[in-house]
């Protein structure tokens, strides 16, 4: 039977794909003999690059239960270096696809080129 650090490290690339797709991590343990992995992401792109990277680490993922599941409505904190289409392209895959986030913010922005580190974006 594998450990929680055995398994951890075996699917540590999806770990790290949640984090570069806003993965909030809700548990992560060993149950039974399985690592489960549950979670929301802000977009469905998201959830299809993380089943993406479980299938090419173990297309049976006979050892892992991933309990994943979409929230749009998510908030996203603006960091130092960020457009609305770099944060489309990492939400949602498509750097064009930025319009919808700044549509889903008017209360607070008047121009989609106007973003600050700190700023609480909805991502839609």
């Amino acid at each position: 039977m594998a450990s929680l650090e055995e398994l951890k490290q075996k699917y540590n690339p999806v770990l790290e794909k949640g984090q570069e797709v806003g993965l909030r991590l809700e548990n992560l343990h060993v149950e039974g003999d399985k690592l489960l992995i549950r979670g929301v992401v802000p977009s469905e792109y998201g959830l299809n690059q993380l089943w993406d990277e479980i299938k090419r680490i173990d297309p049976s993922y006979s050892d892992l239960t991933a309990d994943l599941k979409v929230n749009s409505g998510e908030v996203y904190t603006v960091e130092s270096g960020d457009t609305l289409s770099k944060i489309a392209r990492r939400f949602y895959g498509d750097a064009n696809a930025y319009q919808r986030i700044f549509e889903a913010n008017r209360d607070q922005l008047d121009d989609p080129n106007k973003i600050y580190p700190g700023q609480q974006l909805k991502l839609p």
